[in-house]
Formats: C-alpha cells, structure tokens, sequence
C-alpha cells in the first residue's frame, strides 16, 4: 500500500516538473519590461552603439588620419571616437640643448660635510625622448670617517661621465620630464691618509703613522631615476637618485679608496643630487590644433618683390568709373570688312550706359520704340 502510494506521489510530481517546463519553453513570460530589457542595457554604452553602426557602414579616412564612417542607408557620416588617436605633440629630432649644475654636495658641505664639491652637465635632447648626456666635475676630501682613527685626503680631481637618458614623458611638453638614466664615470685620483692609529693590545701602546700617497683609477657605473620640472621660464629643477657601482678598480697595497671623487664614498651604492638647469630652445614643437603665425605682407617676398614700398595703393574703380561713353566704332578702328551704318542704334548689352561727370547718376541711353515711318 504504502509502495503504491509513493509511486501515484512520484508520477503526479513528474507530470507537474514536466507540464511547469514544457509552459516555460513554449510561453516564455513577455511584458514590457523583458522586450525593451537589451535596448535599456546598451542605451548608453557608446562601444556597443558605434558597433552596431559600423556593421551597416563603410568608412574612410580623412586629412587628419581619423576612421570616419558612411551610413549607406541614410548618409550619415561620424567618426568613431573609440577608433580615434590621441593627437600627439611632433617634436624635431634636435629639440634642444639643457645645461645644469649639481648644487648637492655644494649644499652638504655647507651643512658639515668635508667630502665633494661640484658638478657640471650637457644634455642634448632628441625628439624631446633620448638625451644623450655628458657630466664634469670636482672632487675633494679631508674627513675623518665615522668609527674611523685616521683623516682621508684628496685634493681637488676631476671626473667624467657619459651617459644617455630617456624621457617617459616624451609625448608631452618639456616642462616635465621623467626620466631614467645609464652613466659611466671615470677618474684617476692621489689619496693619502693621515695620523691612522693603530692600537697595539699586547704592549698597551698606540702608534700613530702616515700612509704614503697612493693612486688610484676607478671606473663605475651609475643607473639614475629623475624627475625635472620647468619654474621659470627656461630654468629648470629636479631631483635625482643614483644607484652606483664599482666596475673596475686599480689595486692598492695599503687598501683600497675611502672616497672616490663623482663616486663618492664606498660605504653606500645609494646616492642624490639635486641640479639647476637652463634651455636652449633648438626647435618649435608641432602642437596639434595650434595654427602658425600668419606671415605679415609687408614680411612676406611677394610683397618685396612685386609690391615695392614705394608703389602707391591701387583701388578698384567703381562700377561707373570703369566704362566710358558707349559710342559707335571711329573710321580708324573700324574693321573694314565689315559696313556698320553710322545710324545704328547702340545696345548696352552690360546695362551701364553712359558717365556724364557733372551728375551724380548715370545716364542709361534707352531704345525708343520704332515709328510707322522709320519702319
């Protein structure tokens, strides 16, 4: 009874599932708010708008490189504005040259530190994107360093580097620049150190001594990250950080340098400068909708050439200026094939008639009508 039972309660439940999905295939539930559903979706998105007219469209290209699309049903054009580029700045391959100071160590021996003094720079940009670079400058010590029982001497050397950086604001105006660098530097420097003390445990005593002079020749490479932004008209400022490191070195008997002048000290791979710069403008940017300068006529060789200065201003004539009497042909001009009746009424074909200087109006010369007779 109760198997009975449960088999009627499955086969009701099959019937209803199967009647409930057989509805729902066949009648799906339609009302306003599932009919207009898509059209509300894509009302406002401009990707799905501009795609469905581009599939009914044929589309070309105009002077300024943009896609711009025919609608061959109505001929409607519109330009596709996902499709468009961004129009960019056309810089000239010599853009210009920047010339700077590194004011870092000038600042931090004024605050106390007793090693480095100055450097100087050239950049030339091309395409406002590749900068080659070329650095000088001078390097100086007389420290102690820190923990240490002698005093480092260098006097005053120079270093070089070459180098090159590339702009990752190239698109934009010059005023800012952010950039990342590669440099190898160079110098050959003396070094000497003084009173080093040298403490001897088992006898409790110190000796004080000299190390003679030495020389050395370093060679390092430096990766640089900066950022530079105009202030005033073509003077610039900007930071930047240097992370350095020794590629080759002359071997020294006594130790190797404490201080390596346009290096700095050995202790730390990490360093800063901070530079002013100034512009030389080489070449005028192309900037996209900005229109060049009229050339004035009195500038221009068309004006030197056929317009002289001392040429004096024609201005057209008046309408009634232009065109004397209107009279028949004289005996001289005449030509002789042809026999003109010196009778012939005049017709005006151009409707200006004739100039009398004393009045102000026109006289216009009409055809009167002709007689019986005359006919």
């Amino acid at each position: 009874m109760k198997r009975s039972r449960l088999i009627i309660m499955l086969l009701v439940l099959t019937t209803a599932f199967a009647t409930i999905w057989a509805q729902r295939r066949i009648t799906p539930v339609e009302n306003k708010n599932t009919t207009t559903q898509s059209i509300n979706e894509f009302r406002d998105d401009t990707a799905y708008i501009n795609k469905q007219r581009r599939e009914r469209t044929i589309h070309y290209h105009d002077d300024q490189g943009r896609v711009v699309y025919l609608d061959t049903i109505t001929g409607e054009e519109w330009i596709d504005s996902t499709a468009m580029k961004e129009p960019q700045i056309e810089f000239p391959m010599l853009s210009a040259v920047n010339i700077g100071v590194d004011i870092w160590d000038p600042v931090m021996r004024c605050l106390g530190q007793k090693y480095g003094l100055v450097g100087f720079w050239g950049e030339l940009s091309l395409w406002n994107r590749i900068n080659p670079v070329f650095e000088m400058g001078f390097g100086q010590a007389s420290a102690t360093p820190t923990a240490m029982d002698f005093v480092y001497k260098v006097p005053v050397v120079p270093y070089f580097k070459i180098g090159v950086n590339y702009n990752f604001l190239y698109k934009q105006l010059p005023e800012y620049m952010f950039y990342a660098g590669l440099r190898y530097g160079f110098t050959s420097f003396n070094y000497t150190i003084k009173n080093a003390v040298l403490d001897n445990s088992y006898w409790d005593e110190q000796v004080v001594f000299d190390v003679p002079t030495q020389t050395s020749t370093v060679g390092w490479w430096e990766l640089n990250f900066g950022l530079r932004v105009r202030i005033w008209k073509d003077f610039s400022a900007g930071w930047t950080f240097r992370y350095r490191h020794i590629a080759h070195q002359s071997k020294n008997a006594l130790g190797d340098p404490w201080y390596i002048p346009g290096y700095g000290t050995v202790n730390s791979s990490i360093t800063g400068a901070f530079s002013i710069s100034y512009t030389i403008p080489l070449g005028k940017p192309k900037i996209p909708g900005e229109t060049p300068a009229e050339e004035s006529l009195e500038d221009s060789p068309l004006r030197q050439s056929k317009f002289p200065q001392d040429r004096p201003t024609l201005t057209p004539p008046s309408r009634f200026e232009t065109t004397d009497s209107i009279s028949a042909p004289s005996k001289e001009t005449e030509n002789p094939e042809y026999d003109i009746p010196e009778d012939m009424p005049l017709i005006d074909p151009l409707g200006i008639g004739s100039y009398d200087p004393d009045k102000q109006e026109p006289e216009v010369k009409t055809e009167e009508p002709a007689t019986k007779e005359e006919k």
